[in-house]
């Protein structure tokens, strides 16, 4: 007699046939995808995103980990920004007037408690000495690569970096310097932590522009940029 078909035994089978009849091309096409899209990461980065941003409490702050501090850091930028723009006040009269109302807090305080001591504030001199020495190295920086581009002879990366300094120069004429550091201090507190949830999108999309204008780029080069004799400013140097 012939053994009785169950209802697993029939849905392995139907399983098993799915399987063979499914390409191992289109298998093996998946998981190349998956690990090209490992090497594909935006500006060729390996590492996660918190160790990039150096980890810590500055990283935990621009991608939410602690969400209550985030939202606070990004609401009293929003604050700021209003403050200054929307409302119109002026940076010295703000200033004026927290001096004048912590004087009046300090007076009312000595004159409530005589006994006690008048809380003081007092900034320490190594915050200024390490903004400042900051600053310093980041401007030097700065220079010293405009620097050589503008003596290396490169006449393409010139046009480049000269054409970017007039684009900015452009768009910061449309808005204010507090307008602009305001844009940047957003980007940063919320580009970041969508870059991460939203990962794989951005990577394939970005090495999908990035091929594109790598062609664009090469069919100007071939036309124009190719065409401009590559100045030589470097001396020969005395034998």
């Amino acid at each position: 007699m012939p053994e009785k078909i169950t209802s697993e035994d029939l849905l392995n089978n139907i399983v098993e046939s799915l399987s063979d009849s499914v390409p191992k091309q289109f298998l093996n096409r998946d998981k190349s995808d998956s690990v090209s899209s490992q090497f594909n990461r935006l500006f060729g980065r390996q590492k996660p995103m918190h160790e990039l941003l150096g980890g810590g409490k500055t990283a935990d702050v621009l991608l939410w980990r602690s969400k209550k501090i985030s939202a606070s850091v990004l609401a009293s930028a929003i604050a700021i920004w209003v403050l200054f723009e929307w409302l119109e006040y002026h940076f010295l009269s703000i200033v004026c007037f927290v001096l004048g109302l912590g004087m009046i807090v300090q007076f009312v305080w000595a004159l409530v408690n005589r006994s006690s001591q008048v809380p003081r504030a007092a900034l320490p001199d190594k915050l200024f000495v390490n903004i400042a020495v900051s600053v310093g190295a980041e401007v030097n920086r700065v220079l010293g690569f405009l620097q050589d581009v503008a003596c290396s002879g490169n006449v393409k990366q010139f046009l480049v970096v000269v054409g970017g300094l007039f684009a900015a120069a452009v768009i910061s004429s449309w808005c204010n310097f507090l307008t602009v550091l305001f844009i940047g201090f957003v980007g940063v507190h919320t580009l970041p932590v969508l870059y991460e949830q939203y990962e794989d999108q951005v990577d394939s999309f970005v090495d999908n522009l990035l091929g594109q204008l790598q062609r664009h780029y090469k069919k100007i080069d071939t036309g124009v940029l190719s065409k401009i004799p590559t100045a030589k400013l470097r001396g020969k140097k005395l034998e």
